[in-house]
C-alpha cells in the first residue's frame, strides 16, 4: 500500500473532516501528494496536525470555493505551476440537507445543486483541461452516494444531486477517454462521519439492519476504493460506478 500512488500529484476536496480527510490521509499513506482543498481552512490545518509529521510534509492545505469559476481556476493554475502535473481529483466535497416533499426550502435546493453539482462539474472540467495535455491523462472520482441509485425517503434533492453526479460521471468519462482521462464514482452507503455521530440511530436503525455485512461504513473503506480508482490498478475502468456499501437491501 505504501508505493500504491508513489509520484502522484492531486486535489481531494472537501477536505476538513469527515470522508475528504480519510481520502487524503490514505493517499499520502499510499506516496501520494495531496491539495487538500476546503473553505475551512483552520479545520483542515487541525486535521493535518494530527497526522504523523513524516505525512504531514505530503498534505498540502488549499482553501478556494469550489463554485467560484474564478478561484478555481486560478487556485488549480497554481497547481499545476508548482507540481508540474495533476494526476487525479477527488471530488468529495458536499453538502446535505434533508427535507420532506413538500417542506423542501428552495433555498437549500439551490445551496446543494450549487456545491454537489455544479461545483463537481466546474472542478471536473478545469482539472481535465491540464490532464488532457499531460502524457499519462489522469483519473477523477466522483463521490456520489446510495441513494442517488436508489433515493431513500426524506432525500429527494440530496438523491437528485447526487444522481445528477452519476450521470455526468458517465457522460464525462465517454468524452475524456481519448484523452486517456479516466472518470469513475464511488457511491458509499451509510458512513460514520461527524453527521453521522449527530443523527438519530434509532431513524436509521431500518437502514442499519439491511447492510449484509453487519456494520455501517467507515471513511477508509471509502478512501480504498478512491485509491483503487486513482492507481494505475484501474487504468482500464473508466465510467463505472462503485457501490461502496457493505451490501446493503434497499
Amino acid at each position: 500500500m505504501k508505493t500504491l500512488l508513489e509520484g502522484k500529484v492531486g486535489i481531494v476536496t472537501g477536505s476538513a473532516r469527515g470522508i475528504g480527510a480519510m481520502i487524503s490521509q490514505f493517499f499520502v499513506e499510499c506516496g501520494a501528494t495531496v491539495y487538500a482543498n476546503d473553505r475551512n481552512i483552520e479545520k483542515m490545518h487541525e486535521w493535518i496536525e494530527t497526522l504523523d509529521k513524516d505525512l504531514q510534509k505530503n498534505v498540502k492545505p488549499i482553501e478556494f470555493d469550489i463554485t467560484n469559476s474564478d478561484e478555481v481556476r486560478k487556485e488549480i493554475m497554481k497547481i499545476k505551476q508548482e507540481s508540474g502535473k495533476i494526476d487525479f481529483l477527488v471530488n468529495n466535497a458536499g453538502i446535505e440537507f434533508n427535507e420532506l416533499i413538500g417542506m423542501i426550502s428552495k433555498s437549500n435546493m439551490e445551496k446543494m445543486f450549487q456545491v454537489n453539482v455544479f461545483g463537481t462539474i466546474e472542478m471536473l472540467q478545469t482539472v481535465s483541461r491540464i490532464m488532457g495535455r499531460q502524457e499519462n491523462g489522469g483519473s477523477i472520482v466522483n463521490i456520489s452516494s446510495m441513494v442517488g441509485l436508489r433515493g431513500n425517503k426524506g432525500q429527494l434533492v440530496y438523491s437528485a444531486t447526487k444522481g445528477a453526479v452519476i450521470a455526468l460521471t458517465k457522460s464525462a468519462a465517454k468524452e475524456l477517454a481519448p484523452k486517456k482521462i479516466r472518470v469513475n464514482s464511488i457511491a458509499p452507503g451509510l458512513t460514520k462521519t461527524d453527521m453521522m455521530d449527530a443523527a438519530d440511530l434509532e431513524k436509521l436503525q431500518n437502514r442499519i439492519n439491511n447492510i449484509c455485512m453487519g456494520r455501517i461504513a467507515v471513511p477508509k473503506d471509502i478512501a480504498k476504493a478512491c485509491a483503487f480508482f486513482v492507481s494505475d490498478l484501474s487504468e482500464y475502468v473508466s465510467g463505472q460506478v462503485l457501490a461502496v456499501d457493505g451490501c446493503t437491501i434497499m
